[in-house]
């Protein structure tokens, strides 16, 4: 049932590239906001001024817009609840703490850190939780006093009820923590910053969040929030708690979660190769979550219509490239064919283009495009399958010559281009038909007698469909680069 109310937000950190597990994260929030008709805020936490950067800012709404997400409120849109970026927010973090201290929920901690580590020691060896144990909880005046003297300095700790705490996940279910495995945690640094154990609840209470959608490695942070949340109720500053949903690991090698490190988790890496944003938002929605038992390929509206969190399978999803792969394949079929064209033209120009740019002819592309529409995985693949066309030579590619110029080459090549010269140049089967005669000749299958046809005329073992590409190169270049291979083998 659809819930206008519904308000979810999208806050990454503007540090290196953005990764595969983000993005997932953005789009099963995107689609729960439009499957609802609700709102889909975009935040930046941008308070750690060591890691962020403008650049990879820049980067995130660069790749959100590539990918085709839009953002109801936030950064370049604005907003009831604006500034969306965090590090413009630092005064409201600042009145917060100071209202979460005058209502005795939370306090100052004196404790060093050599003291905070020997404490955890003992409670280890003493097989208890090794959590912060309340030292700085009831502080009096003259202890605060005799601290300060001593020129310590003091994090803020936000009080943590001693009740269990029990909430209902709405990917996993209901959930308990008891106080003991939930010690007091810090909200302000010593310094003054706040932690992102602050200003996140912060944020999503005034900007009433309903509900948090977020990777299940942040699950064991969430009674602390709560508990924060019911504080800052209890203030008038929070109006409710919201919902939680806790997404499944995105696993890579190993069994392990996909990492930043690992190659395949970029999303640069993606759009470099050619990938349609629709594609791999397709498959990045089945990384926990499943359109139908017989159906893997749709369209993100389609997804919008059915997707809802509750339906998200809690089990750790794998990334397989192959399938990442296999579903853009799918995407670029079905895109009309001028759709299709525009799309490859980055991957027709420098840098990618290894064709001097006057040589590239439109309508030899616009001839060959269908074909390579039922061929490319991803868009880069253009590229090598087309430059035949487009080059005054074909590449050299001494592991396809070898691979193809077994035998005796030269004489079914010889037979082929007798027989080519004859052939109707107008009609794809005559010129097939010339070289399976051609094969024939020399006992050979039509797949092993256009191997050397192929390598002489387009460089390589595989490529577009053969006596297509033949027709559309021409018969007089198609024969000259016949004669020049035979010059080649005879030398």
């Amino acid at each position: 049932m659809a819930n206008a109310n519904v308000r979810v937000r999208f806050c990454p950190s503007p540090t290196g590239n953005p990764h595969v597990g983000l993005v997932r994260t953005a789009l099963f929030n995107w689609a729960f906001a439009r499957h609802h008709g609700g709102t889909f805020v975009f935040r930046i936490e941008d308070t750690d001024a060591a890691r962020d950067s403008e650049e990879s800012y820049g980067q995130l709404l660069d790749s959100l817009r590539w990918l085709g997400f839009t953002w109801d409120e936030g950064p370049e849109v604005g907003g009831p609840h604006a500034p969306y970026r965090q590090s413009q927010r630092m005064y409201i973090y600042a009145d917060v703490a100071k209202k979460l201290q005058d209502g005795g929920h939370a306090y100052h901690c004196y404790c060093t850190t050599e003291e905070l580590d020997a404490r955890r020691d003992a409670a280890r060896a003493a097989g208890k939780p090794s959590g912060y144990d309340g030292h700085c909880r009831e502080l009096t005046a003259e202890q605060v006093a005799a601290y300060e003297a001593e020129g310590r300095t003091s994090i803020v700790r936000f009080r943590m009820p001693d009740e269990t705490i029990t909430f209902t996940d709405l990917v996993r279910g209901e959930i308990s923590v008891a106080p003991e495995n939930v010690p007091d945690f810090g909200i302000v640094r010593a310094n003054g910053a706040p932690l992102y154990t602050l200003v996140n609840p912060v944020d999503d209470a005034l900007m009433e969040i309903t509900h948090v959608l977020r990777g299940e490695d942040l699950l064991s942070s969430t009674p602390r929030q709560i508990a924060l949340y019911r504080a800052l109720i209890e203030l008038g500053v929070a109006k409710t708690v919201p919902e939680f949903g806790h997404l499944p690991y995105v696993m890579g090698e190993g069994n392990k979660k996909l990492s930043k490190r690992d190659p395949e988790s970029s999303l640069n890496l993606y759009r470099e190769r050619g990938f349609l944003p629709e594609g791999l938002l397709n498959y990045l929605s089945l990384l926990g979550w499943s359109f139908s038992k017989d159906q893997d390929i749709f369209s993100i509206e389609e997804m919008v219509a059915k997707f809802d969190i509750p339906d998200v399978n809690a089990n750790p999803a794998r990334f397989d490239l192959k399938k990442a792969e296999s579903i853009n394949a799918d995407h670029i079929r079905l895109l009309d064919p001028k759709a299709f064209a525009a799309a490859c033209a980055p991957w027709l120009e420098a840098p990618h283009a290894n064709w001097a740019p006057e040589d590239f002819d439109a309508e030899a592309w616009e001839r060959i495009a269908p074909y390579a529409q039922t061929r490319v995985t991803v868009l880069s693949d253009i590229t090598a399958n087309v430059d035949f066309l487009f080059r005054k030579e074909p590449v050299e590619d001494q592991a396809s010559w070898d691979k193809a110029m077994k035998g005796e080459p030269a004489a079914l090549l010889t037979t082929a281009r007798a027989n080519l010269e004859t052939a109707d140049w107008s009609d794809p089967e005559s010129l097939k038909q010339a070289v399976l005669t051609a094969g024939e000749a020399h006992g050979l299958k039509l797949g092993k007698a256009q191997a050397p046809v192929r390598v002489a005329v387009t460089g390589r073992t595989v490529g577009l469909p053969l006596f297509e590409s033949l027709e559309i190169l021409g018969k007089e270049r198609s024969l000259a680069r016949i004669d020049a291979t035979l010059a080649r083998l005879a030398a």
